[in-house]
């Protein structure tokens, strides 16, 4: 069985920075040696989960267009653990925050092709 444990998040200014972090664990698991590829979402109160970021194994990343150029995507392979750096931070960017993995080398933005899910952790972005 396969674990993703995300970091606490919080509550952050409107134009801070804030990351957050994603371990992946389980028996035998390594979502690196095993190819996985790993993302954010997030889902806001009344909205649909909404793809934000992704990064394969070899280390190709996507994003969503909401987040291009003030979110960075990243993973430490050794820790097993991936990182989402949230700079430039907007109101509208409050949500809880999900990591996910997916048995795939391949990017993907669609949530139903992601196999494992944390608990989520919640970011407020106050004005």
């Amino acid at each position: 069985q396969v674990q993703l444990v995300e970091s606490e998040g919080g509550v952050v200014q409107a134009g801070g920075s804030l990351r957050l972090s994603c371990a992946a664990s389980g028996r035998t698991f390594s979502s690196y040696a095993m190819g996985y590829t790993m993302a954010w979402f997030r889902q806001a109160p009344g909205k649909e989960r909404e793809f934000v970021a992704t990064i394969t194994s070899g280390g190709n990343t996507g994003y969503a267009d909401s987040v291009k150029g003030r979110f960075a995507i990243s993973r430490d392979n050794a820790k097993d653990t991936v990182y989402l750096q949230m700079n430039s931070l907007k109101p509208e960017d409050t949500a809880v925050y999900y990591c996910a993995a997916r048995r795939s080398a391949y990017t993907s933005s669609y949530a139903p092709g992601y196999d494992y899910w944390g608990q989520g952790t919640q970011v407020t972005v106050s004005s």
